[in-house]
């Protein structure tokens, strides 16, 4: 499973950049270092997502929506009631990205779900 970004003693994030075809975007194993600016490396909790297609631009919208308020959803569908037309939430940050790194970001993605899911497969057959 892929490593999550670490932060070093100044308050940097190291990432590791593999693009969509599966090989590291730096030559020999170099290091990317990501230095925060203002507040960006405060965590952003988001729990639902939109893209919006331009061309040449993917813009990623991360929202939060209330989880009482998505937990409740199923038991008044069940129970035959009035659901809303409309769900309010709040955007918590809007990313553009170009189509080389929505490629890349679906690439690590697919390498961090098959993690989870072998972690997870573990878990169920009690091996370690």
């Amino acid at each position: 499973m892929a490593d999550a970004p670490k932060k070093d003693t100044q308050g940097n994030i190291n990432a590791t950049a593999v693009p969509a075809h599966g090989k590291p975007d730096r030559p020999g194993g170099m290091a990317i270092r990501l230095a925060p600016v203002n507040n960006s490396d405060q965590l952003v909790v988001a729990n639902y997502t939109v893209l919006n297609i331009s061309p040449g631009m993917v813009f990623v919208d991360f929202g939060f929506l209330e989880p009482g308020m998505l937990a409740a959803l199923p038991r008044v569908a069940k129970e035959g009631g009035k659901l809303p037309e409309r769900l309010n939430g709040k955007l918590a940050v809007r990313v553009a990205m170009g189509y080389d790194a929505v490629a890349n970001l679906h690439q690590q993605l697919g390498r961090m779900l098959a993690g989870l899911s072998e972690v997870s497969e573990k878990g169920r057959k009690g091996g370690g």
